[in-house]
């Protein structure tokens, strides 16, 4: 399968949204996301095939040092194919050089997902309980540290590791 990454723009709102409510019990509307392209402290990213149809998405906050993935997000039928793993990709190295670490939340139940952050270093750090709805279930609080320069930014594997 072919895609590129891309910034999101005006373009992709629509079809994001469309995959956000195929996705999550509780999407982002189309404003929230709108929202967003003005926002300093987000970079939305787009996985789009050459028609320019959107694969999947990822959202990143960041404050000071630290950065918060959103939501990470592929259709149904481009899954298993390394779209979610090439946009959480790049959000990896940009912490790596930029970063003290990242952090997200995750459905306990989502075990593809958190293999997926596992095989990018994320650790479990923490749980919260009941904390998504429809239906209720914990989060898996995950977090990957990064020491500047001393580690892989796609596995995590110390340099010393290598």
């Amino acid at each position: 399968m072919e895609y590129q990454i891309v910034p999101m723009d005006r373009s992709h709102i629509p079809q994001i949204a469309a995959l956000e409510r195929e996705c999550f019990s509780a999407p982002w509307s189309e404003a929230m996301l709108e929202e967003e392209l003005f926002n300093p402290q987000a970079s939305f990213l787009v996985a789009e095939d050459r028609e320019g149809n959107v694969l999947g998405y990822a959202g990143l906050h960041v404050v000071l040092d630290e950065g918060y993935i959103d939501n990470v997000a592929v259709r149904s039928d481009s899954r298993g194919q390394g779209v979610a793993s090439a946009l959480l990709g790049v959000y990896c190295r940009f912490g790596q050089a930029h970063l003290a670490f990242l952090t997200l939340e995750v459905r306990a139940g989502n075990r593809p997902a958190i293999q997926l952050y596992l095989k990018h270093g994320f650790e479990q750090v923490g749980r919260r309980k009941n904390y998504y709805r429809q239906p209720t279930e914990d989060a898996i609080i995950m977090t990957k540290e990064f020491a500047h320069g001393t580690e892989d930014p796609e596995t995590g594997a110390a340099a010393a590791d290598l």
